[in-house]
């Protein structure tokens, strides 16, 4: 399992070193000038040649001035050390203005994972414990909608009926943390939103692997043994179907995080989403370049660990790898 592990964990190494050449060659290859987004509003009266001044020691000190290899050197350089650049527009540390967004993202992510397995996993055992019934017609029929409903249209629905039809939960913000209270009540309506998203695929992907696994010699040889329905579904059958389950989670994080972008700006929740789009509105190059980046680093570990939990769950993978 160590080894395993440790082979796992070095080859995300190169991985992420790609995620970084890629995202940075990327937004290098943009159209456009950010440098002259950048310039401040005063300076479209003056005439070109102040104009181009200015454009020159914005560009110094943004260190685009520099050939692309130069920078890119410099970009690894400042990433070891932990540094994420600085911000075109407020100048302030990007790594401090993400650190909070990041932690909230983070909660959003998890507990919108948490409502998806909650629902898609349960249902979808029901759902294929039942088949052809009417709570697997219910079944099959909610998560289709579930996945077919944009993620803006479910939130703003929540938002009308619990927000500000009944004003059980608060529409939009965060004011504390997701620990406290208060926090917890702001983060119901946008987790909700993209879980149920979530459990939309769960319960199809759920239902289906569990009736192929129901099916096998060894759920019948288990059944005839006498054992317990629930210890055969969930011991037996629930286990070997789990693999391709643990696959769809981990690239439904992936989804999680790019949804947050659309649910965090439905419910003006201070994340990572909202950050890249007012970054991207700003023309702020560095913080659309960091915010990118963190996502991408954040789905690269979350596949290391679903490679984790393949070896917990299936011992022929660790020692196949």
């Amino acid at each position: 399992m160590r080894k395993f592990l440790i082979r796992r964990l070095l080859f995300t190494i190169p991985v992420s070193v790609a995620v970084v050449f890629l995202v940075f060659l990327s937004l290098h290859l943009t159209p456009g000038d950010p440098v002259m987004a950048l310039l401040p509003p005063e300076s479209v009266g003056t005439n070109q040649a102040e104009r181009d001044e200015l454009a020159n020691a914005l560009r110094k000190r943004l260190g685009l001035d520099q050939p692309f290899h130069i920078q890119l050197l410099r970009y690894f350089g400042n990433l070891a050390r932990l540094d994420l650049g600085t911000s075109a527009v407020t100048r302030d540390p990007i790594g401090h203005e993400l650190a909070p967004r990041y932690q909230a993202t983070l909660e959003l992510a998890v507990a919108s994972m948490i409502i998806a397995v909650a629902i898609g996993v349960g249902v979808g055992i029901l759902s294929a414990t039942r088949p052809n019934t009417r709570l697997d017609a219910i079944a099959t029929t909610l998560s289709l909608a579930g996945l077919s409903m944009p993620s803006f249209v479910l939130g703003l629905l929540l938002m009308l009926v619990f927000a500000l039809q009944f004003g059980w939960l608060p529409p939009s913000g965060r004011p504390a943390s997701a620990f406290s209270a208060e926090g917890f009540r702001y983060l119901i309506l946008p987790a909700v939103t993209l879980g149920l998203q979530g459990a939309g695929l769960l319960v199809r992907l759920t239902r289906s692997q569990m009736l192929e696994v129901l099916r096998e010699d060894y759920v019948r040889t288990a059944r005839a043994k006498g054992m317990r329905e629930r210890w055969v579904i969930y011991r037996h059958a629930l286990r070997n179907a789990m693999i391709p389950i643990v696959t769809a989670l981990g690239l439904q994080f992936g989804f999680l995080l790019s949804g947050a972008i659309v649910v965090e700006s439905v419910f003006a929740f201070p994340g990572v989403g909202r950050y890249l789009v007012q970054s991207v509105l700003n023309r702020d190059f560095p913080a659309v370049q960091s915010s990118v980046l963190l996502v991408s680093l954040t789905f690269v570990a979350v596949n290391l660990l679903v490679d984790a939990l393949y070896a917990l769950l299936d011992p022929r993978i660790r020692y196949a790898a």
